[in-house]
This record gives structure tokens, sequence and C-alpha cells, in this order.
């Protein structure tokens, strides 16, 4: 079986869409939508679409963590709850998660965003580049590992930011396996703070965090 892990957090608008689209996926499914305590119906919405929903303390890493413990399925796919998986996707996860060379390895999908803006497709080219060259994709990218490896990379840890890159350094680059198939992401937050600051601010961020900087100090400034 494979397990969706979805952190949520006043998620309400974005969260049918994203379960809309994981019809397309395997039968032989479940799906964990991990709570921080949203303010809004995020916990009625994935409820009534047939989600199962749990509480975690608020930060992703710790909902990730809490969510990937409490899923039953030998098949993790995590992602994020303003993110759509393209058609097909439930294929090309099954082919991944049943090939022998694929055991102690994680997928990704492309990076793109629901905005016709070139700024977009821009910045699409730019993520594509860092996950190229760097072996960094983001949980806007999702990611499907199997249990067996996860549990033995440690899983998530309880952080409050660059959860998802610290886990793709444990995985190591040779192991992340880019799908090819784009995962359509919310462009709202780019649109709010901007298609040139958003990127430099999440950049030296990265940039920090490789320095040494506590995840929960960049948590404070990133807001």
């Amino acid at each position: 079986m494979l397990s969706v892990v979805i952190p949520a957090l006043n998620a309400a608008r974005t969260l049918p869409a994203c379960l809309a689209a994981l019809d397309d996926g395997p039968r032989a499914r479940e799906v964990v939508v991990v709570d921080g305590g949203s303010a809004d119906d995020t916990c009625r919405v994935a409820a009534e679409l047939g989600a199962r929903v749990i509480a975690a303390p608020r930060g992703r890493g710790t909902q990730l963590a809490a969510g990937a413990g409490a899923a039953r399925g030998d098949g993790l796919l995590f992602l994020h709850a303003d993110t759509r998986l393209p058609p097909g996707w439930g294929r090309a996860a099954s082919a991944f998660l049943a090939a022998p060379a694929h055991h102690e390895r994680a997928a990704y999908w492309a990076f793109a965003l629901d905005d016709p803006s070139p700024a977009a497709r821009r910045l699409e080219r730019m993520v594509a580049w860092r996950c190229r060259t760097l072996g960094l994709p983001y949980g806007d990218q999702g990611l499907l590992i199997r249990r067996r490896f996860y549990d033995a990379l440690g899983g998530f840890a309880s952080l409050p930011l660059m959860e998802d890159v610290d886990l793709a350094r444990r995985i190591g680059r040779r192991r992340l396996v880019p799908l090819d198939m784009a995962a359509v992401s919310s462009a709202e937050r780019y649109r709010r703070d901007g298609y040139l600051r958003r990127p430099l601010r999440n950049l030296t961020l990265l940039g920090l965090y490789f320095a040494g900087v506590s995840p929960h100090r960049l948590a404070r400034w990133y807001g």
C-alpha cells in the first residue's frame, strides 16, 4: 500500500484540488493529513474527502515525521497541501516503487507553478537547475520513497524549516531520481512576495543553513 502524507496548516482552500488529483493513484493507498493547528476548516475538508486526519505540533518536519509514523503503507509519498500531482502519477509511482534498483532511492517530480507568467517559467528553470546540479528537490515537488529506506535514513527530522533539504542531503544526489512529470504548486506565495524577493530570501536562508545556522533560528527569520 502507498501512504500519502500531507502536512497542512490552514489549507482548506487548496486541499480539495490536492486530494482530487490523488484519485489517479494506486487503488491500494491511504491519505494521511497531518494538521498543525489550523484555524480554518482544514480538518473537516480533509475528513470529508476521505483522508485520515491526525494532529501534530506545528512545524512541517514534525508533521511529516508524525504522518510517516501513523502511515501504514510500505511506500511513502510526502506531498504539500497546495501541490497537485499530474495525471498518470500513480503508474509512475507504482513502477518506481516496484523496481528493485530503486529500493534505496527516492523520487521527486519536476516543479511547476499554476501561473502563465514568464517569471514563473524562469523560476521553474532555476529549480530544475538546483535539482540537477545540487540534488536538492524541495517538498513542493513531492518525495516518493520506500518505508524501509526512509526508516534506515532516520526519517524526517523535527525541524521547523529545511526538513526537506536535510532529508535530501541524507539521501544523496545519486540516489534521488527525477520523474519525467511535473507537480503543479500554487504560485500565490510568489505573487504575494515577489518572484525575485522570495527566491532570493530562500536562497539566503539555504546558504545560512549550509553555513551552520540553526533551522530554528532560520524559521524565526522566515516568518
